[in-house]
């Protein structure tokens, strides 16, 4: 017996140096360390010179730790915006930059000097700010890397820095445009400010968490009565915050409530019987003598009074603080004063007014002529000189204002304390940085107002007026239009013209700015951009002189924030003025004001060329993409800054991310032990795994990450390298000669999968003008598994490797369509891929044209014309589910070892196969029409291309094909 022949040696057998195992914590630094060497920065931004621009513009990060999952997620999106838009085709340059002034980076270095037993206030200010400056910059390093290694691509030789002595000057030349403009005031008003940090905070610095508190009844005596209120009866405030009451100066209600006197009657010691009255809105009675209960042990007894009293009823009442025994400020009578803030949801229906720490407060007493007092020093205390507890704090010590803390026993002792429990439990603000609680206070600050008429500002919108000066229609209606805006209607209006992604964003912000009080500009510290202001010592006004703004802009462009200094204040004012008749302002600016002028010194300074626009576009900026948090901070301190300068947004559209949770949905922190961080993750898995995890979750809302997720990304990974590892090794070989160039002359399978291609084409293209990469990496993943791997690639395989021979050098027809077809997909789908998996995209490319440039120079693939034919997609779809089904009868077959593969079964199918190549597509033995049936065929396999077929004489035997190829017979 003669041995069978080995047709091994005539089949193709795919072949491709790329890897199935990635190794990529190894393989990606020297992919990038080439593209560093390469200056594929400068060769993409040459090769898109003259396009059409795509400006996104970074929002600074804060300079003061390594990246956390927050900033890689948000990298990563920025990183897919500028190279889909590049794939498009557009000059789409990224520079980074870096928030480095404010708290963040002061709050660092003075940590670093509370380890050394320093006091901050004893170091020279200058050298404070060289430490932040080489912190900041320290960081500013660090993390540069840690964002190239995840292969963000950017000017990183170039970033931008709010330190730079330019963005500084920038920064200062853009507040002198609002003091220019008569759009900066000192006021004092109740801020947000943090005793720990000692300086105003913007509501972005803040964060809310849930405390308990000590809530107390406090009773404020009447001393003058109008007929209907008497003296000696007695009106209850309540509330959580004791340290306010030594501040107190009037107490409020709401005309629109109705109260009730409640009297408690108990009999003293002497059997004399005593009662006392108090007054509190009528729907509140009843809960403020269960919380009240039995004072002082009496055991009394609380009554309901008949009357009813309102509105006018309390006309010309005036009260005594209870500690007006200490004379002065607490011995003035506090006014009865109407508040429509007042309601009956709880407490007793009366509020306490302290205009020092509350905005209702501040702003109802102001309306009746009561000032503040300013008695809470910026450390917590109380000033030495206060009547009361001078000198004595922290306020927000829980301690000082515990029930049997200072306050709450002096009101005891005083008798006016009717009830004090440490149980109240709500939500308060926070600093973000330092975790410590916050307090209103009202200072002088520097703020800019929302609802001044801005008349340097055009009432007319940028397009309206580019519209105009390019010929277009002027409407007479509209004409005569001349009301300049407000800062929040100008704000209001650009909200409205700005495209926001989600859509949700818009409101969000919207309402926000609606509702905003005026923008408070001034910190208390030392690193940051200076409020570089002179103001008249005698009239209080500030200076608004040009020429003196040109030498401080000048000043602080060669020597930085130093520059802003007593010993060069004559410099600045010149020969006319006297500096001892200013006063130098030293507060510094909001960090926000920073960020929010970054558009100014990035985007339209001319220092990054590629950044400037050359279509003539009001707006700097395509896009900006932060968190959804930046609403209420970089977003709208943008907004606000480049409305009040400009009139307009500095963007046209705003995409924003949620938040990234642990595995379980809860948030990350470090004192849960629940942080992951994204520099472990790339040691452990690579760059492109975190990347792929980005771009598949939903970011628009708050997403998760952990092992599981991360190992079921690698899996998704995996597939989508073997996608590209199979075409690589399917086109060994291929060349011009052998591609079919007609699409019309091709199989239908192949017509089929091209018009499936064009369709992905359609989506891509689509989700990136939607910013929906979510749907755009799910797409391309989708069709590379079902369209491809589990369909295409499983058809043809038989064709791949059995369809040439000597007779057919080059293929058969069908082979030389399939590989075709294979070579447009592999152009198409590695520019697909080459913004989500940048790294991996490039070793594919690279694998096969070793020699011919970076993945990232391409532009978006431009696919064989193809007619759509709707019968043909139709008549394929029901193919494909009678495949699914085939698949389904074989399954049982295959579990019980009847057949062994799909090749030995034999099917019998109810419909009429058609033009169709049913056994090819099954891939199986014969296929007859009949009812439903699957059995093991008798038919013969053939020794070359193991299908089994009829014409195959014995095992081991030709089948028709197999000899037409091999000898031409």
């Amino acid at each position: 017996m003669t041995d069978a022949p080995d047709y091994r040696d005539t089949v193709f057998l795919p072949k491709t140096d790329f890897p199935m195992k990635a190794g990529l914590p190894q393989k990606e630094p020297a992919i990038l360390a080439k593209w560093l060497e390469g200056n594929l920065e400068g060769q993409i931004r040459e090769s898109r010179k003259g396009r059409d621009q795509f400006i996104l513009h970074d929002g600074p990060p804060y300079a003061n730790g390594d990246m956390h999952i927050g900033h890689a997620l948000n990298h990563i999106l920025k990183d897919m915006v500028v190279r889909t838009q590049t794939l498009k085709g557009k000059d789409a340059p990224y520079v980074p930059g870096w928030d480095c002034h404010g708290l963040p980076i002061e709050w660092k270095v003075e940590e670093q000097y509370r380890k050394k037993k320093l006091n901050k206030d004893e170091v020279p200010v200058e050298e404070f700010r060289a430490e932040c400056r080489a912190y900041a910059q320290h960081w500013v390093d660090t993390q540069r890397e840690q964002l190239k290694r995840l292969g963000i691509g950017g000017d990183w030789n170039h970033p931008y820095l709010t330190m730079d002595y330019e963005a500084e000057a920038t920064i200062v030349r853009e507040l002198l445009k609002f003091a220019a403009n008569d759009m900066l005031y000192r006021g004092a008003k109740p801020v947000m400010w943090s005793p720990v940090e000692k300086t105003a905070l913007a509501e972005a610095e803040i964060e809310y968490e849930d405390i308990v508190s000590t809530q107390i009844d406090v009773a404020f005596e009447v001393t003058k009565g109008n007929g209907k209120i008497f003296p000696g009866q007695k009106l209850l405030i309540w509330t959580t915050t004791p340290w306010t009451i030594p501040v107190n100066q009037a107490v409020a209600y709401n005309p629109e409530l109705q109260y009730i006197l409640i009297d408690y009657g108990w009999t003293d010691d002497a059997g004399h019987v005593q009662r006392v009255e108090y007054l509190v809105a009528r729907d509140l009675a009843a809960s403020v003598m269960q919380r009240l209960g039995d004072l002082d042990g009496t055991g009394g007894k609380w009554n309901v009074g008949a009357g009813l009293y309102s509105g006018a009823d309390f006309e010309g009442i005036e009260l005594r603080h209870p500690m007006h025994h200490l004379g002065g400020f607490f011995a003035r009578p506090r006014p009865l004063l109407t508040g429509d803030f007042v309601t009956a949801d709880s407490g007793t229906g009366f509020v306490h007014m302290a205009p020092d720490h509350g905005e209702d407060d501040f702003d109802l007493c102001k309306a009746n002529g009561i000032e503040p007092q300013f008695a809470v020093e910026g450390d917590g205390k109380y000033r030495a000189d206060w009547a009361w507890l001078g000198g004595h704090g922290s306020v927000i010590n829980p301690k000082f204002n515990a029930p049997d803390g200072p306050i709450c026993s002096d009101l005891r002792e005083a008798g006016a304390l009717l009830a004090a429990s440490a149980d109240y439990r709500h939500s308060y603000p926070h600093s973000w940085r330092s975790k410590a609680k916050v307090i209103y206070r009202c200072t002088p600050q520097w703020f800019v107002p929302m609802d001044k008429v801005m008349a340097h500002i055009s009432p007319k919108s940028p397009g309206e007026k580019r519209w105009e000066n390019e010929g277009g229609a002027i409407n007479p209606a509209e004409e005569g239009r001349c009301d300049a805006p407000t800062l929040r209607q100008a704000a209001m209006q650009a909200i409205e013209d700005t495209r926001f992604v989600p859509a949700k964003g818009r409101n969000r912000i919207g309402s926000m700015v609606e509702t905003r009080p005026d923008w408070v500009l001034s910190r208390q510290r030392a690193w940051g951009v200076p409020i570089t202001l002179f103001v008249d010592r005698k009239t209080g006004q500030y200076l608004n002189d040009p020429l003196v703004g040109d030498r401080i802009v000048a000043a602080i462009r060669e020597s930085g924030v130093d520059a802003w200094s007593d010993a060069r204040a004559q410099e600045y004012l010149g020969p006319d003025r006297d500096a001892a008749d200013y006063e130098r302002i030293t507060d510094i600016l909001d960090v926000w004001f920073d960020s929010g002028s970054t558009h100014a010194f990035v985007l339209e300074s001319g220092r990054w060329p590629a950044l400037v626009r050359h279509d003539g576009s009001p707006f700097p900026a395509d896009l900006y993409l932060e968190g959804s948090d930046q609403h209420r901070g970089w977003f709208q301190s943008s907004l606000l800054e480049s409305c009040g300068t400009r009139g307009h947004a500095p963007y046209r559209a705003v995409l924003t991310h949620g938040f990234t949770m642990d595995a379980k949905g809860m948030k990350m922190s470090k004192s849960l032990g629940n942080t992951i961080s994204p520099i472990d993750l790339m040691r452990d898995y690579g760059a492109d795994i975190l990347r792929l995890w980005a771009l598949s979750v939903d970011f628009t809302e708050d997403h998760r990450i952990g092992k599981e997720i991360l190992t079921g990304v690698a899996d998704q990974y995996r597939k989508l390298r073997n996608t590209f590892r199979y075409l690589l090794g399917a086109l060994d070989g291929f060349s011009e000669e052998e591609r079919v160039t007609d699409v019309a002359a091709m199989p239908e399978l192949e017509r089929y999968m091209l018009s499936l291609l064009a369709e992905l084409d359609a989506k891509l293209a689509q989700a990136v003008d939607d910013f929906d990469f979510n749907s755009y990496t799910r797409s391309l993943a989708d069709f590379c598994n079902e369209d491809l791997s589990a369909f295409y690639f499983d058809i043809r395989k038989d064709v791949l490797y059995c369809d040439l021979g000597p007779a057919a050098p080059l293929g058969t027809d069908t082979r030389r369509a399939y590989r075709s077809v294979l070579d447009t997909l592999f152009h198409a789908l590695v520019r697909y891929a080459a913004p989500v998996l940048v790294f991996t995209s490039e070793e594919v490319w690279s694998t096969r044209y070793p020699d011919a440039g970076s993945v990232h120079l391409l532009e978006w693939p431009v696919l064989p014309a193809l007619p759509q034919s709707h019968a043909m997609r139709a008549k394929w779809a029901a193919i494909r589910e009678t495949r699914a089904l085939v698949t389904e009868r074989i399954e049982p077959l295959r579990r019980d070892k009847v057949v062994r593969s799909s090749l030995e079964a034999e099917l019998w199918l109810p419909d009429d196969p058609g033009d169709v190549d049913y056994e090819e597509i099954f891939i199986t033995s014969t296929v007859h029409r009949g009812e439903w049936d699957v059995k093991r065929t008798e038919n013969h396999k053939c020794g070359r291309c193991w299908r089994h077929l009829p014409e195959v004489a014995q095992d081991g035997g030709l089948c028709n094909r197999c000899e037409t190829v091999l000898d031409g017979g």
